[in-house]
């Protein structure tokens, strides 16, 4: 079982960080308005977007319905969806002019299938269920948390993950704005070094995760899911 915050000692957290934190010196850094926090701006407010279909008349849409509402549940490289923005996560309001309140998975994905290939017109609120959490290395390089299976399953006390409110029992979606849902940890731990001293985390509840992947299968996930970088 994984152990909630961790000694410092044991994870080699810096001793300034500690020394300070100590002495009450030490608040979360200011997030600024780095490259990676703008990737992964979740926006309020709602947008619409227009939706084309390929050459095999597919869209690379994937939605699932939670608490009467309808969600991306995976968006796969190179498709449609993946050109026009949608992320895992985005909520769609409506499809073609009609709300999706209340659709079972099976309806909205006839009325994707009926729309026309060249245009589906929707209206799309960005990723209600997920924050994001940027967090900055101390002078050892590490960023004081750690996963498993894409999980967040412990934090270190003290530590910029635990200061700037990173909380154990979510998932990470994103890493500066680069979906890494599926991925391996070796591999999400790869995305993490090669980011530089700020790093902005997108996370989401386990209980909303497990209910949003239901049913699709890890290899679908890890080789499918559309991992371009936001532009901005």
């Amino acid at each position: 079982m994984a152990v909630l915050y961790p000694s410092l000692e044991d994870l080699k957290v810096d001793q300034a960080i500690q020394t300070a934190t100590a002495r009450g010196l030490m608040v979360a850094p200011v997030s600024g308005n780095n490259l990676g926090v703008r990737r992964a701006e979740i926006k309020p407010g709602v947008r619409e977007i227009h939706l084309c279909k390929d050459e095999r008349g597919k869209t690379g849409l994937r939605l699932q319905p939670i608490d009467q509402g309808l969600f991306v549940q995976l968006v796969q490289a190179n498709s449609p969806a993946a050109l026009v923005g949608l992320r895992f996560g985005d909520q769609i309001l409506q499809i073609d002019g009609h709300d999706c309140a209340g659709w079972s998975k099976d309806k909205a994905h006839r009325a994707v299938k009926k729309a026309s290939a060249e245009k589906i017109v929707m209206v799309v609120r960005d990723r209600p269920f997920q924050r994001t959490v940027t967090t900055h290395r101390d002078s050892t390089g590490h960023l004081g948390f750690v996963i498993k299976k894409g999980k967040v399953c412990s934090v270190v006390k003290g530590s910029s993950a635990a200061r700037n409110g990173l909380l154990t029992n979510h998932y990470l979606c994103e890493v500066n704005g680069q979906n890494v849902i599926g991925m391996k940890d070796k591999e999400i731990t790869e995305v993490l070094a090669a980011t530089g001293q700020v790093v902005t985390l997108t996370i989401i509840p386990t209980v909303i995760y497990e209910h949003m992947v239901r049913r699709l299968s890890p290899t679908l996930l890890q080789h499918t899911m559309d991992r371009s970088i936001p532009d901005v």
